[in-house]
């Protein structure tokens, strides 16, 4: 059995592969593979170990249907044409759970870096701006007894909800399709609608996945509910805030502030009019950027595609419907 690895990935995944027998190639280079070259190379393979940014939808799987596997490195899987994988009986496999740590880390890192303007700061010592000191100037905004309104309260908006808790005594609000009823129960966490999460929240944070109901969700109609002094972040997918219509929102006053380690587009322009504001925290998707979260991503997605190649059901599925 051969398996095709679309870009490097840490060590513990590949001898996961190697000890299940398994002949392992993997992309080298420094570049994204493109469509064509990752159906050449999935069909000379048995399974696939791929990455969101590339695009498995219903060309590719009809081009690959060969494929017994396809094990994600990623939580999210909107890049996946799921229904025609399940249709052709492909099963898929994602990395849930072993990033949710590092994950709201970056959320309340940016939290902290965006309420402090510690980007703008840091670039004033660059810019040789860190001189006379002015009592009023550049402000930033404290954290303490504020409402944080979780978006999406699943995994790593739990954690998110946990470490604002804990540190800063929040309020804790969250809109879900359904109740989570541990963070009910541990944090006093309180569902709301979609409105009253806008109005109510002094700090709004994204941990949704990427839908056709959340894409777009955050747009200007929806920053204009929100309070002038409320922080907007976003560690999810870039595509649930519209970007032009954040950028305006902050031009307008409208919110305080933003912070992003996910853009819409992606990788963001280096012109961004974002990337200039005081009040906005950008960070280039390293949510998952430690060594524990990405060997564990490593480690499921190889324990994913061994299942499927020996016809075994996959720790992870993201359609088990397909191996009941």
């Amino acid at each position: 059995m051969k398996i095709f690895v679309s870009r490097k990935i840490p060590e513990i995944g590949y001898q996961l592969l190697r000890d299940a027998g398994l002949e392992v190639n993997s992309w080298g280079d420094d570049r994204m593979l493109t469509k064509e070259e990752l159906i050449g190379y999935a069909k000379q393979h048995d399974a696939l170990i791929c990455m969101n940014g590339e695009k498995i939808d219903k060309d590719f799987l009809n081009e690959c249907k060969h494929l017994k596997v396809i094990s994600l490195y990623s939580v999210g899987y909107d890049n996946m044409d799921v229904a025609e994988a399940t249709r052709l009986k492909i099963p898929l496999g994602n990395t849930p759970d072993v990033l949710s740590d590092a994950t709201a880390d970056i959320a309340f890192t940016l939290l902290l870096m965006t309420s402090r303007k510690a980007i703008f700061h840091h670039k004033r010592i660059l810019n040789q701006q860190w001189d006379f000191f002015r009592p009023t100037a550049n402000l930033g905004i404290e954290l303490k007894n504020k409402t944080l309104g979780i978006f999406g309260l699943g995994r790593i908006g739990m954690e998110m909800a946990k470490r604002c808790r804990g540190a800063y005594n929040m309020n804790v609000i969250y809109h879900n399709r359904s109740d989570n009823k541990r963070a009910e129960k541990e944090l006093g966490a309180k569902r709301v609608s979609f409105d009253e999460l806008l109005s109510q929240s002094d700090i709004v944070s994204v941990h949704s996945a990427l839908t056709p109901e959340t894409k777009g969700a955050f747009n200007y109609a929806a920053f204009s509910k929100m309070k002038s002094n409320a922080i907007f972040i976003n560690t999810s997918r870039g595509g649930v805030h519209n970007e032009e219509d954040l950028i305006k929102a902050l031009n307008e006053k409208l919110i305080w502030g933003a912070g992003l380690d996910v853009t819409n587009p992606e990788p963001m322009k280096p012109d961004s009019s974002l990337l200039s504001m005081p009040n906005v925290s950008v960070l280039p998707h390293i949510g998952s950027a430690t060594e524990e979260a990405r060997n564990g991503m490593a480690r499921i997605a190889a324990e994913n595609a061994i299942a499927g190649l020996r016809g075994e059901k996959l720790p992870h599925p993201i359609n088990p419907e397909v191996q009941q």
